[in-house]
C-alpha cells in the first residue's frame, strides 16, 4: 500500500509541473511566431508560484490520503501488496501453510491454519516446543497478519 501511495502522492504535482512547462513551451512558440516578447522574470515567477502551489497541493493530498487510509484501513478486511495483489484471509492462510511445508522442524506436524479478519489461529499438534514457537514465528512474520492465536499442542 505504501508503494501505491508514494506514486499517487507525487503524481499530481508532477502532472501540474508538466502541464505548466508544456503550456510555457507552447506559449513561447506562439509568441516567437507572432513576434511577441515575453518578460522572462514574470514567466519565471509564475512558474515558481505554480511550483509552490503544486507543493501545497501535494501536501494537502498527502494529508487527505493519510486520513482516508486511516478511515478505510479500520473498515476494510483486505490489504493490498505493493504489487497490487490483495491480501485476503484466504491469501494469508495459503501463504502461512505453504511456509510450514518448507520447515524441517515442522515435519510430521499436523497444523490447521485458520484466518479471520487477518487474525491467524493455529490448531493441531507439533513435535516439540521449538516447533510450536517456530510455527508462531512464521505466522507472525507473514505479510498481512495482524495477530496470531496459538492453540498448538506438543505431542
Amino acid at each position: 500500500m505504501n508503494g501505491h501511495m508514494n506514486i499517487s502522492r507525487w503524481w499530481i504535482p508532477v502532472m501540474l509541473v508538466g502541464a505548466v512547462l508544456a503550456g510555457s513551451a507552447c506559449a513561447q512558440r506562439s509568441e516567437d511566431e507572432a513576434g511577441v516578447t515575453v518578460d522572462k522574470p514574470n514567466a519565471d515567477s509564475a512558474l515558481d508560484a505554480t511550483k509552490d502551489e503544486a507543493g501545497s497541493i501535494a501536501e494537502e493530498t498527502k494529508e487527505a490520503a493519510g486520513e482516508i487510509a486511516g478511515a478505510v484501513g479500520s473498515k476494510t478486511k483486505d490489504i493490498v501488496l505493493t504489487t497490487g495483489e490483495a491480501i485476503t484471509d484466504g491469501w494469508i492462510t495459503t501463504k502461512v501453510s505453504a511456509k510450514f511445508v518448507d520447515e524441517k522442524i515442522l515435519k510430521g506436524s499436523n497444523i490447521n491454519v485458520d484466518t479471520k479478519d487477518h487474525v491467524v489461529t493455529l490448531k493441531g499438534t507439533v513435535g516439540s516446543d521449538a516447533a510450536k514457537a517456530r510455527a508462531v514465528d512464521i505466522a507472525r512474520g507473514t505479510e498481512g497478519v495482524a495477530r496470531v492465536v496459538n492453540q498448538l499442542v506438543v505431542k
